[in-house]
């Protein structure tokens, strides 16, 4: 297997290949991890009981990930890389802001998916932590540097193997003495509930910045409602299922949380312990060689914005190899408190991605339409101009709205009190952008045709 070489350019028709159906594969793969079951545990946390915290992850995951699956339509009409289509909303230079946190985020969630990761192999084995994470770090920068090709072919594999372990491991887990009402509808509690649904929904909104990433080589002429449907389908299919399972997890083992990784590779007995680490640490190596080609493509998309890179192997294994010495740097020096204080800043920095979904969206899908010059989304002097200060002013009114509303361990808003604890913030995210984004660009769009109409019409006149 060859090395992809291409980087933030567009995929030439020639080159497009792939199925649909491997869209599927991605997003289930990519959620089907330790973490995802941690977060599912964190509606028990919030006070639910199993069936509302069930009801919460299944409508979080329900809405969060339409607008996922909609950026994942994007790849295969436009060809490129996600972020990099964000300079048609936020000009050349202005969409290196969106940018910079897209970043952060995937070097924070990297480094913190390499620890947990380490963590699960030092307890199968008697390798040093460190150690463990140097391993995960390069099985993750092998995956990323070979690129869209193997990351494919990988996730089919980890699919069946994935789906054969956590059959079983959920038919264990259902087996386990739950507490007398924990599927009784009527303890429902209005305030978690709906702190349930933020968090989940949120969970599927951090895909949105790399989606299209993995459908850009699909042909052109792909069906949008089957890049959607099996985006979607793949992501909330195998989300709800680690959620779900980690909600009953949280139910029946009061301490579960202490050591999720030891609870869960123990559910089937000792024999299956290695094997159940084995789908644990595969799965988040898998998640961490997505979050590497994910940095990568985004830090590449800043460094061109000022110097035109050239797209041999090995440009792209010195940019990768510095993006991996950065985010295992960071794992070996804070596996201790130091990363579960940057992973909250991290989660906190989400809050920044939400309004950036909502312009977008709105520019993609009511704007634009789909129909972008992406030539011109490479040049520094092109049609999208150096910086659209109606998007960059939509972006950050919309981040301080979302101010008072956010509930989280690195910040609470002095409003969330009010709300009994709700997280409304990603709300506010989405639909302030659709106020201060979508109708002055629309006003500016009608201004633009109207000015060309009466250019056209004394063209016309003086001939």
């Amino acid at each position: 297997m060859k090395i992809e070489n291409h980087f933030i350019d567009f995929i030439p028709e020639e080159e497009r290949h792939g199925s649909v159906r491997n869209l599927f594969s991605i997003w289930f793969s990519a959620n089907m991890h330790i973490l995802t079951i941690v977060t599912g545990a964190l509606a028990i946390v919030f006070g639910l009981n199993l069936f509302w915290a069930v009801v919460s992850i299944l409508l979080g995951n329900l809405i969060g990930a339409i607008f996922m699956a909609t950026h994942s339509v994007q790849g295969p009409n436009l060809g490129i890389p996600q972020m990099i289509q964000s300079r048609a909303q936020f000009g050349i230079i202005g969409a290196i802001i969106p940018l910079l946190i897209v970043v952060i985020m995937y070097i924070g969630f990297f480094a913190s998916n390499a620890v947990v990761s380490a963590q699960a192999l030092s307890s199968a084995s008697s390798i040093p932590i460190n150690i463990g994470i140097a391993l995960i770090c390069i099985t993750g920068f092998m995956i990323a540097l070979y690129g869209y090709d193997l990351i494919h072919i990988i996730v089919k594999y980890l699919t069946i193997a994935f789906t054969a372990v956590f059959f079983f491991v959920t038919i264990a887990a259902f087996g386990l003495d739950l507490p007398a009402g924990s599927w009784s509808p009527s303890e429902f509690k209005l305030a978690p509930f709906l702190l349930g649904v933020s968090v989940f929904a949120a969970w599927q909104l951090l895909y949105a910045p790399y989606v299209a990433d993995y459908s850009r080589y699909l042909p052109s002429k792909t069906p949008s409602s089957k890049t959607f449907f099996y985006t979607y389908t793949g992501t909330v299919i195998g989300t709800v299922w680690m959620m779900v399972l980690g909600a009953v997890l949280a139910t029946a083992i009061p301490k579960f949380l202490d050591n999720p990784g030891k609870e869960v590779s123990h559910l089937l007995g000792p024999i299956f312990v290695p094997i159940i680490y084995a789908i644990i640490i595969m799965g988040l190596a898998a998640i961490n060689g997505l979050n590497l080609y994910g940095a990568f493509m985004s830090i590449t998309t800043i460094i061109e914005t000022f110097t035109k890179l050239k797209g041999t192997i090995q440009t792209r294994f010195w940019l990768m190899l510095s993006c991996l010495i950065l985010c295992g740097g960071l794992a070996i020096w804070g596996n201790g408190d130091f990363l579960n204080n940057f992973t909250n800043l991290i989660l906190f920095l989400s809050y920044f991605m939400f309004p950036w979904t909502a312009i977008n969206l709105i520019d993609y899908y009511f704007l634009k339409k789909g129909h972008y010059n992406v030539t011109a989304l490479l040049d520094l002097n092109g049609q999208y101009g150096k910086i659209n200060w109606i998007a960059l002013g939509a972006y950050i009114i919309a981040i301080l709205l979302e101010i008072p509303f956010i509930n989280s361990s690195f910040y609470v808003g002095p409003l969330v009190d009010n709300l009994g604890g709700t997280d409304l913030a990603w709300i506010v995210g989405l639909i302030v952008p659709v106020l201060l984004y979508y109708y002055p660009m629309k006003k500016l769009k009608s201004k633009s045709i109207s000015n060309e109409l009466d250019v056209n019409e004394q063209l016309t006149t003086r001939i």
